[in-house]
């Protein structure tokens, strides 16, 4: 990982490697530890090995186009992931451009397109029978998985909610933490060799993830069973320690494979309540706050997938609407 430490402040004869370093040191006071995180490691193994030694004024589009086909070729990146790393060279390029002026020409940049893989939505059957498998003999993990698939929480705020984030008198969730396992710092001591990564509690994923959530009948009658007197205490685990999330995920597997339910992951309640909401006619302002999204339009390309039904009753209110009768 990238040492948070400016070294000196690059010039001319400097190569990228050190526009990088100090990319990284510039941007680190707003950056969250997750995304220092991140591009820290995007940099030290993507970036660095095929740019880190050259001049800025030697990169040329071509080469970029090359590490683009290897990164996608040889490492067997996703295009998505290929294009956040080109995103960050762009930003360090533009960084680049800041320091040097005229002498450092951009060089531009062809992302790679994006294929739109098909989005695991529960059909209403499967719903039902997961549904009813949570509410029979629920336990903390149960009552977390329902609780993502009726309020669409991601499995970071799941894992992080505490007792205190719910309140039963007024009827709501306030999502304040996520958790998620990251890399440890370099300078941090490590007793054994395997001991490379720390659970880490923060704040959600952007301010906009920072919401408060109605709580629908169901749900607050489920936690009231299950409501503890320390407000500390994390909802799954009933102790001051919080669950990995991917114990979350296992359990997950383990209940919808009981139930006979194929391909779900934790993001498929997510996008399952996104669909639902849609379907009862939500508006998507409302929507897009519940899911924590800073626009309405990350909800729409993401997470709005209506069902051949909706579509079908859509046609038919526009035909009722051409053709009154």
């Amino acid at each position: 990982m990238v040492s948070k430490k400016k070294n000196f402040f690059p010039g001319e004869t400097d190569v990228v490697s050190c526009f990088c370093d100090n990319w990284l040191f510039m941007n680190s006071p707003r950056l969250k530890r997750s995304s220092f995180v991140k591009y820290s490691m995007e940099i030290e193994n993507h970036i660095k090995p095929f740019f880190g030694q050259c001049l800025p004024c030697e990169i040329l589009p071509e080469q970029i186009n090359i590490f683009s086909r290897m990164l996608l070729d040889e490492k067997n990146l996703s295009p998505g992931t290929v294009h956040g790393i080109l995103i960050l060279l762009h930003s360090i390029f533009s960084y680049i451009k800041k320091c040097q002026g005229e002498a450092f020409d951009e060089p531009e940049i062809v992302y790679p397109k994006r294929k739109k893989r098909p989005v695991r939505v529960l059909s209403i059957k499967e719903e039902k029978r997961l549904t009813q498998f949570l509410l029979r003999e629920t336990d903390n993990c149960k009552l977390g998985i329902y609780l993502a698939l009726r309020t669409g929480m991601r499995i970071g705020e799941i894992c992080a909610l505490r007792w205190c984030d719910i309140s039963l008198e007024s009827a709501t969730i306030s999502i304040r933490h996520t958790v998620q396992r990251l890399p440890r710092e370099q300078d941090c001591p490590e007793p054994t060799d395997s001991i490379r990564t720390s659970l880490m509690l923060s704040a959600p994923k952007s301010d906009s993830s920072m919401r408060i959530i109605p709580l629908m009948q169901d749900i607050e009658t489920l936690c009231g069973k299950f409501f503890y007197r320390k407000p500390s205490t994390f909802i799954l685990t009933g102790t001051g320690e919080c669950m990995e999330p991917r114990k979350l995920q296992r359990r997950l597997k383990k209940y919808t494979e009981e139930c006979g339910i194929d391909g779900v992951h934790f993001h498929t309640l997510r996008h399952t309540f996104a669909t639902r909401c849609v379907e009862a006619g939500f508006d998507m302002k409302t929507l897009s706050e519940i899911l924590g999204h800073s626009n309405v339009a990350t909800t729409m390309n993401l997470y709005v997938h209506p069902n051949l039904e909706l579509k079908r009753e859509n046609m038919n209110r526009l035909y009722a609407r051409v053709f009154p009768v």
